[in-house]
């Protein structure tokens, strides 16, 4: 929901939806005939360094453990029972390497059993070997504690999602308290941290007080249930410049994740459905839940949508989602929502100059001179941007491209920037 001022002199309100407490379940989708899982290891068949565990049609059951190299950390979990079909490289955002691994699903389900004889004794060991990759993705700070230069001493259940028009961990919190409550308990355990907070609306702080965790209610307009806000305005800590949240000590993790683990060791099985928000051309929100691996195209027929050439997909909500160029992609465990826009209704960007109307400054919660820092990142000037315009100060809500009169995609220019600094970084460190 969107607040506007009559006369326009103070800035637009966007609040989150809250759930009702009576609303549906989500809509299950069937098994689909092929999933694919993208593990975040880049693939090179003709390596002659390590060699490859999976091959084509080799068998898989659901909840089987699949890791591309023998002494590789990174693997994913099968999401159905059958055979791989095809490894091969792909490429995500900014350049990042993943593997895909295409299953061609069988028509009987055959469960894996190796994780459910680990179940009676939960242990941080057991969570890093097999919930990695588990519906709400577990944070990588929380799985290898020791590779950390500060401990984490408070971990932060988000029972708010971070975008507009998503309510999956609202749903979570709602409808899942149990697990969710087994979840803190386990968390509580295999960390050694008591300070657990769980974040909520105010209409869910009952069914969030069941988890075990202090409730903090989060403030109902769009962006508080950012980490960055949440750390200033309800734990009254600043996240310092290019500094983030685990620098401070504190490890934010979402409740569908708390819930999927509490699931995991109840179950003795590993949770592959996960829940997101469905956005269809008119706007109409459908929750759903998918296997993990399922592609968008089994999504948009099941629902009957059809994607236009020209039609916008986007994975994650309206103010901080990623386009994405196929229907062949898959849903992930972080994939919070799917939205898709009808091309004659797409808010276009510009090349048209800054006009220096000011909205971008007066929306901006990090009070970050935005009109400056857009000029110099439209011709590459980055370290400048860090260096006089607080580039790193950014929590990137995209309040700022949202009000922008000229259409300049500000946020995509700050994401780029910081992803291009850090990979100088990495380059220098390499070379030094």
């Amino acid at each position: 929901m969107i607040k506007r001022s009559f006369i326009g002199l103070i800035k637009p309100r966007m609040m989150y939806q809250p759930i009702e407490l009576t609303s549906p379940e989500a809509e299950k989708m069937p098994a689909p005939k092929q999933v694919t899982l993208l593990l975040n290891e880049s693939y090179d068949p003709f390596s002659r360094k390590q060699s490859v565990q999976l091959k084509k049609d080799d068998p898989v059951k659901t909840g089987q453990k699949l890791a591309l190299y023998e002494d590789s950390d990174a693997y994913v979990i099968s999401s159905v029972t059958g055979t791989i079909s095809a490894l091969s490289a792909f490429i995500g955002d900014f350049g990042r390497s993943y593997t895909a691994i295409s299953i061609d699903a069988g028509e009987n389900e055959e469960i894996d059993e190796q994780f459910s004889g680990l179940v009676k004794d939960p242990t941080l060991e057991t969570i890093k070997n097999f919930l990695a990759f588990i519906p709400g993705n577990l944070p990588k700070v929380l799985l290898s504690p020791d590779q950390l230069s500060t401990p984490i001493e408070t971990i932060v259940i988000c029972g708010v999602d971070r975008d507009l028009l998503v309510t999956a961990n609202q749903h979570t919190v709602a409808k899942e308290s149990k697990a969710v409550k087994r979840g803190v308990q386990i968390l509580k355990k295999v960390t050694g941290i008591e300070n657990i907070i769980i974040t909520s609306p105010e209409n869910l702080m009952q069914d969030a007080g069941l988890s075990g965790a202090e409730v903090r209610v989060v403030n109902s307009v769009y962006p508080a249930s950012l980490p960055q806000l949440i750390m200033r305005d309800l734990l009254g800590r600043v996240v310092p410049a290019g500094k983030s949240c685990e620098d401070l000590g504190v490890a934010f993790i979402s409740a569908e994740a708390v819930a999927s683990l509490g699931k995991a060791f109840n179950e003795g099985r590993i949770p592959v459905y996960k829940r997101f928000n469905l956005v269809k051309k008119d706007g109409a929100s459908a929750l759903v839940s998918a296997r993990i691996g399922t592609p968008i195209r089994d999504i948009f027929t099941a629902f009957d949508i059809s994607a236009g050439e020209k039609d916008r997909i986007i994975f994650g909500g309206p103010m901080t989602g990623k386009a994405i160029y196929s229907e062949d992609h898959p849903i992930q465990p972080d994939t919070d929502a799917v939205m898709i826009q009808d091309h004659k209704s797409l808010a276009l960007v510009s090349d048209y100059p800054c006009i220096n109307c000011s909205e971008c400054i007066s929306i901006c919660p990090a009070k970050i001179p935005v009109n400056m820092l857009v000029r110099f990142l439209e011709v590459g000037k980055y370290q400048e941007a860090v260096d006089e315009y607080d580039l790193y100060s950014c929590i990137e809500c995209g309040l700022c491209s949202f009000v922008c009169v000229s259409r300049i995609p500000i946020l995509q220019y700050i994401k780029l920037a910081k992803y291009e600094l850090g990979r100088i970084s990495r380059a220098e460190e390499t070379n030094v």
